[in-house]
């Protein structure tokens, strides 16, 4: 999934129809899967977005970039929405 630029023309279209989209095929409360590639300097900034859950951490063969994945209950889609959105403050991060 690839998040728009928060400052694109079209980033409030985009999160629009995504939200639709959650609401269609998506049962509420429920869990959700986040993943994220974040560069290795970017994981603490990451955390804070997952504070008080787990997550799972990878490194990347290198080293450099670091495979975040958190299983998280959630009761809306614009919970879901809020934590892209936070982790998208994060430089250099990718959304998946």
């Amino acid at each position: 999934m690839m998040v728009p630029d928060k400052d694109s023309t079209d980033s409030g279209e985009w999160w629009g129809n995504f939200q639709r989209l959650l609401e269609s095929e998506l049962d509420w409360p429920g869990e959700y899967v986040f993943k994220f590639i974040v560069p290795k300097s970017g994981l603490e900034e990451m955390k804070s977005v997952f504070e008080g859950e787990e997550i799972v951490v990878r490194a990347s063969s290198a080293g450099n970039y670091l495979s975040v994945t958190a299983r998280l209950q959630v009761d809306t889609s614009e919970d879901v929405i809020a934590i892209y959105t936070a982790a998208g403050e994060i430089e250099g991060v990718i959304s998946l």
